[in-house]
């Protein structure tokens, strides 16, 4: 099969670069001109396919040694041979691998390259227990975490200051080496290099050759208005950092709410027990109920039983994904007089014996629950 050519340009010239240029450097230029001419970033746009495809021959050409070489001797003429079969263009594993990376960048995909070995580094979770009040308003807090970060001393590379990582001898900065047997061909990670296609021969020694160190960060945080139990609030990039490299995880603030006095939370709405003195259930009165914004006045009609549940609209909380404020639920306790003088013993006696008078007209729940009670019996 003969290989056709897509362009005539200088392949230096189509990458921007000098003939000197270093393997890394080659690699760069392509990725930068396959980011900005991929077919799915301009699929509008006939033009940039062509520009993608003579970056694309320029890379596969350029990336080669041994291809490279021919270039630089005899022009496309002396990589033209090279395209038929056999040795020249039948392997694609390193184009394979940076095209992987691309991909990455592209998309926003997880994948990392494995002649480059970076990796995105690892999401941290931090657990926050907010108050109701904090909840209920939003607040704003600061927060220390451990965390891998970029070692400075070596700018993230692992190397010593005023070194830098050789390309592995092994497999030639690929990541990956072949192994041939007869007609099948096996590619596997490097195992010199491990992948990354870089050796450390005088490692860092504050981070080890590793490329990241344990620090303590304090960072802030937003806590919007309306959070509840099991939120998450998300801190792009400031998880650990990437190897090689590679982009930094996420933080995730996960949020639990502290109990309180007064109040349970059900997701907008709020309850609340209410204490209600036994004089003002028979009587009816006016009391005062705190709100997560001040206080309320409910009327309590005469004859409140215990159990009664009063709302208020719109003295709850305004959940983050609801246009509104819930409602404040207050369940009434009729409390029972403790710790009586004489003279109130006295008072009650009195109301009981004039009660028993009357007792179904005073007393219809009492006297409903008696009749059960008898036919059960019965």
């Amino acid at each position: 099969m003969i290989f056709l050519m897509a362009t005539n340009r200088d392949y230096y010239e189509i990458l921007g670069l000098s003939r000197d240029a270093s393997n890394d450097e080659i690699k760069k230029a392509f990725k930068k001109l396959a980011m900005k001419f991929h077919p799915d970033r301009n699929p509008d746009n006939p033009k940039a396919e062509e520009q993608f495809k003579e970056a694309k021959e320029a890379y596969e050409v350029l990336s080669d040694p041994q291809k490279k070489s021919a270039y630089d001797q005899f022009g496309h003429a002396g990589v033209n041979q090279n395209m038929g079969g056999g040795a020249g263009f039948g392997d694609f594993s390193d184009f394979g691998d940076a095209f992987g990376d691309i991909f990455g960048d592209i998309f926003g995909g997880g994948r990392a390259s494995n002649k480059s070995n970076v990796y995105r580094g690892a999401d941290l979770r931090y657990n926050m227990a907010v108050t109701l009040e904090q909840a209920y308003k939003g607040t704003e807090t600061k927060i220390k975490i451990p965390v891998m970060v970029g070692c400075k001393s070596c700018s993230g590379s692992g190397a010593k200051k005023g070194t830098e990582p050789s390309t592995c001898g092994t497999c030639q900065g690929h990541g990956q080496v072949r192994m041939q047997q007869g007609f099948f061909s096996v590619q596997q990670t490097c195992p010199n290099c491990h992948g990354s296609g870089k050796v450390i021969k005088d490692p860092c020694g504050d981070c080890s050759g590793s490329g990241r160190i344990k620090e303590s960060k304090t960072l802030s945080v937003k806590i919007p208005a309306g959070v509840d139990e099991g939120d998450r609030i998300r801190l792009s990039g400031e998880g650990e950092a990437g190897l090689n490299g590679g982009p930094s995880g996420d933080l995730y603030v996960v949020v639990s709410l502290k109990p309180h006095e007064l109040f349970e939370r059900d997701g907008g709405n709020l309850h609340c027990e209410m204490p209600v003195s036994i004089t003002t259930a028979a009587l009816g009165g006016e009391i005062s109920v705190p709100t997560l914004d001040g206080t309320a006045k409910i009327k309590i009609p005469a004859g409140t039983q215990t159990g009664a549940v009063f709302r208020l609209r719109g003295k709850g909380i305004k959940p983050i994904r609801e246009s509104q404020n819930g409602d404040l639920h207050c369940h009434v306790v009729v409390e029972t007089p403790v710790n009586l003088s004489e003279n109130q013993k006295k008072l009650f006696e009195e109301i009981e014996t004039l009660n028993q008078k009357n007792h179904e007209k005073h007393s219809p729940r009492s006297k409903g629950w008696l009749d059960k009670v008898k036919e059960f019996f019965d």
